[in-house]
């Protein structure tokens, strides 16, 4: 049908609208699209340049070298190594069972080890460097690098890895380290990035963990190129960390290696301390274990045997084994009446071999008993009741608080893990903790350091050094940190009446160098070394009433747990006090046979800087003394009988 002139008009009139309007919106979306280039290729250009460096180049952590630590004579006791180690990277081995065949052929490869391994190559990234062997000598080094063609994606390196060349010594001061653990990420809010590199180490125990801060130093940088799938294919720039800082303790090494000697055969814990400034010299608890054992991995062969140990090798006795003090307590109760004024020096106490307090009888342990003793008499000879009727005039309140006074019942702060506290009881104490009143007969007991009372090693050390010196002495074990010394500022004097500290010297004197004195047998002869001392037994098991009726059996007729602990603590020399030394001998039986002849020669060895004369001793020791002297010159290394450096 043919349509008129104006209808095709209008039609031609509505294409031409519709062909603007669609170009008009191509227009505009060709016009938005270039805005839109133009923004990303010029406004945003840096961003993306940034994004795509981001992509291209990663920021990589280098771990710093971890501070060392030394004795106060500048010997090594923690030293970082080279440590070679042989690592693969499966996307270069191609075939990892059998580059493992032929490594194994050249090196010693634990098969139970060597499984782990390649679980973990089959779980890693292809790229990555999985390490097989750690800690592997020079020679195998030089055994892989020869047969490298032969063995496709297997690489030598070398790392720092930590070592203590003291080993056992000093076990229970330094520490160990070992690999981070999510244990030990879980534990820090915000954990430092270089915790999470592979197979870093940190402080676990002691010195090496309570002083981690200072000694793991500051993570360096390096910016690598990788490419799409993350390996690394260069690297552009690298900024290096700060190493950790390095300590210097207050304990001679040389000393130590004695000590640790002296202790062979014993679970036992010597302590000595500078009277003059708190410096602790020797802190060793014996038996002790070997800690390079632990820094990559310790077997079940070799932990097994230090944790089931009735011995308790991995625990640190010197501070975190309590003990009742027993008869070295006694000072205490002493200083406790004397301070209130309730005795006097030239007052006397009679000792039929027991007391009977509130319808209960307490014995001395000496059965016959003393007779009349006044204060010196009944420290020469230990007498008990002594202190029971002491006891009853001073009450518990005022012995705790002596005790506070010198260093009992308090954690003192050192550079060691798990430093105990001890107790000095109360009534309150005794309310809180047990829901019990306090009875008098608790208060008898504790007068002679038995019942609820307990004390560290270390703390029966300060103790005797505030006895010896009459100050407020503090226990100290970091002497400098990068050479530069601790705060070590004067040491204020006790608040204490002089006189009556003088009168607990001269006692203590008296123990060790009359001859009615318990500790007689243990003597320094050498005028200018002369000895002060307090023996004491700690009593582990309650000995019934028909027992003490048929005889109390000896402590060589029990079993070893069963008997008394063995304690003693000194100083020397008795006219200028240098040192004072706590000596603790678990099951050792009396203090007077098993603690205080350690002490002695532990005391002679310090003062004399080495082996003493033996014109020291009483003559009808100095035979056993030299033999003893060359055995023990046996057990040390050559490095610490010359006080040289194993580094």
């Amino acid at each position: 049908m043919r349509r008129n002139r104006a209808e095709n008009d209008a039609s031609h009139t509505r294409l031409t609208r519709r062909a603007a309007l669609l170009g008009g919106a191509q227009l505009l979306f060709m016009g938005g699209l270039a805005a839109r280039m133009r923004y990303l290729q010029v406004d945003q250009a840096d961003q993306f340049r940034l994004l795509a460096e981001e992509n291209r180049i990663n920021i990589r952590l280098i771990p710093p070298a971890r501070g060392e630590i030394f004795d106060r004579n500048g010997i090594r006791l923690a030293q970082n190594v080279p440590s070679y180690r042989i690592v693969m990277v499966r996307e270069d081995a191609g075939d990892v069972d059998m580059v493992m065949d032929r490594l194994a052929a050249i090196i010693t490869l634990d098969p139970e080890a060597r499984e782990r391994v390649v679980a973990e190559i089959k779980r890693s990234a292809p790229f990555l460097p999985v390490t097989i062997v750690d800690d592997v000598s020079w020679d195998d080094v030089s055994r892989v690098s020869v047969n490298a063609p032969a063995l496709p994606g297997i690489t030598p390196e070398v790392g720092l890895t930590r070592v203590y060349p003291r080993g056992p010594d000093f076990a229970h001061v330094v520490g160990r380290v070992g690999r981070v653990s999510q244990a030990d990420l879980d534990a820090l809010e915000d954990p430092d990035q270089v915790l999470r590199i592979p197979r870093f180490q940190i402080g676990k125990i002691n010195v090496e963990a309570r002083e981690e801060g200072l000694l793991r130093g500051t993570a360096g940088t390096k910016q690598v190129e990788v490419n799409a799938t993350g390996r690394v294919m260069r690297e552009l720039a690298r900024r290096e960390g700060e190493s950790g800082k390095d300590l210097q303790l207050t304990v001679d090494a040389k000393l130590q290696s004695y000590v640790q000697a002296r202790l062979t055969g014993e679970s036992a814990a010597v302590v000595m301390i500078d009277c003059q400034n708190g410096d602790l010299v020797s802190l060793a608890s014996a038996p002790s274990y070997d800690p390079n054992l632990f820094i990559g991995g310790i077997s079940s062969k070799d932990y097994n045997p230090l944790l089931n140990s009735i011995y308790r090798p991995l625990v640190n006795k010197t501070v975190q084994g309590t003990y009742p003090p027993g008869s070295t307590f006694k000072m205490m109760t002493a200083m406790a009446a004397l301070e209130a004024g309730l005795i006097g020096p030239d007052e006397t106490v009679y000792c039929p071999g027991h007391l009977d307090v509130a319808g209960r009888r307490f014995h001395c342990w000496k059965r016959a008993g003393h007779g009349w003793v006044d204060l010196e008499t009944s420290l020469k000879q230990s007498c008990d009741v002594y202190y029971y009727d002491l006891a009853l005039k001073v009450g518990i309140e005022n012995i705790s608080a002596m005790a506070n006074s010198f260093g009992l019942g308090i954690k003192h702060e050192l550079a060691l893990s798990s430093v105990a506290a001890g107790l000095t009881p109360t009534k309150a104490w005794k309310k809180a903790n047990r829901g019990a009143d306090w009875v008098i007969g608790d208060t008898v007991n504790s007068s002679i350091g038995q019942g609820f009372m307990l004390a560290s090693p270390l703390q029966l050390a300060v103790m005797t050094a505030r006895i010896a010196s009459g100050r407020e002495i503090i226990p100290r074990l970091i002497k400098s940190v990068d050479g530069v010394e601790t705060d070590n500022a004067e040491i204020p004097l006790l608040s204490m009446n002089d006189n009556n500290l003088r009168k607990m010297r001269r006692a203590m004197y008296e123990v060790v160098n009359d001859r009615r004195g318990t500790a007689y047998r243990s003597r320094i002869i050498a005028e200018d070394m002369r000895m002060a001392g307090k023996t004491g037994t700690s009593q582990v098991r309650n000995i019934t009433t028909a027992e003490r009726a048929r005889g109390v059996t000896s402590n060589n007729d029990l079993p070893w747990e069963r008997r008394d602990h063995a304690l003693f603590v000194s100083f020397a020399p008795y006219d200028n006090p240098r040192f004072a030394v706590s000596v603790l001998v678990e099951h050792g039986g009396g203090g007077s046979t098993a603690a205080a002849p350690i002490a002695r020669d532990v005391l002679l060895q310090a003062l004399a800087g080495g082996d003493p004369p033996l014109e020291a001793y009483p003559a009808g020791d100095r035979d056993r003394i030299q033999e003893q002297q060359e055995k023990l010159r046996a057990l040390q290394p050559q490095a610490a009988l010359d006080g040289k450096d194993q580094a």
